[in-house]
């Protein structure tokens, strides 16, 4: 069996992953890892983009050349898995990842379920791999309405088809509440809330906020909300055998060996 863990930030994936790879042996891919389905922090770059970047980044190369996956034409570097002071080159690999409105929306949705029907894997755990990233895109870079991103996932039923998986999503009681835990959570040395700035200037600057002339942790303390809804209707209405539906960090080793 294979698992797609999925929920809110915060709403304790990372913890559901360590647990089901102890109880199952299963591989864990969390984002940042090259994997077979997620693109979250990797670079996609063409060749000769790749051989520019190495080119101005020398004294990383070695690094850089152990962290490439070629896919076809494609260059998938895990950039945060490269150590450098020089915060230039992770400003400059962020660029070239997919998500965020990077790619044509055409693009964007062919090389994803391209990597579906590719994958063929067994006894793997994938931590936000079907939901979050691409989500997040299609609502807060593209504005796009419910229906067309549900129109999409009947496309991702397609591709994932006679493979065997489970999606356990972890439902979150209470979006707001859970928001301040992990804003408090997630500090620095000096205490400042580095995930809350850097998500408020994520939900604050994108299209969708604009479109709407919406900012402030109420109005993306709204998004998360509706995109829960939306990430369950879609579990209810295209995965119904395949999900389980958690309570976040409320759940038995009995609830998640199904």
């Amino acid at each position: 069996m294979n698992y797609f863990i999925e929920g809110l930030q915060g709403s304790g994936k990372s913890t559901l992953a360590g647990r089901l790879h102890e109880l199952t042996g299963s591989t864990v891919f969390r984002e940042g890892d090259y994997s077979p389905v997620e693109l979250a922090w990797c670079a996609y770059l063409d060749k000769e983009s790749y051989d520019d970047m190495l080119g101005r980044y020398p004294i990383l190369r070695s690094q850089i050349e152990e962290q490439t996956f070629s896919e076809g034409d494609a260059e998938i570097v895990c950039f945060t898995k490269v150590k450098t002071d020089d915060g230039s080159f992770y400003k400059e690999l962020e660029r070239h990842e997919i998500y965020n409105g990077r790619l044509p929306y055409d693009r964007f949705i062919d090389l994803i379920l391209a990597r579906y029907k590719a994958w063929n894997g067994d006894g793997q755990i994938f931590e936000c791999s079907l939901f979050q990233n691409i989500i997040e895109d299609m609502v807060l870079f593209r504005d796009l309405f419910d229906e067309k991103i549900i129109d999409f996932y009947r496309q991702v039923r397609q591709a994932l088809d006679g493979k065997p998986f489970r999606i356990m999503y972890l439902k979150t009681a209470d979006v707001a509440g859970n928001l301040d835990v992990i804003r408090k959570e997630r500090t620095d040395e000096n205490g400042h809330e580095i995930w809350y700035e850097m998500m408020c200037g994520f939900f604050d600057n994108s299209l969708h906020a604009k479109n709407h002339g919406v900012s402030g942790i109420e109005a993306m303390t709204e998004h998360f909300m509706h995109r829960q809804e939306l990430e369950l209707r879609i579990c209810r209405e295209l995965f119904p055998s395949e999900t389980v539906i958690l309570g976040s960090k409320g759940y038995t080793d009995a609830d998640i060996t199904i």
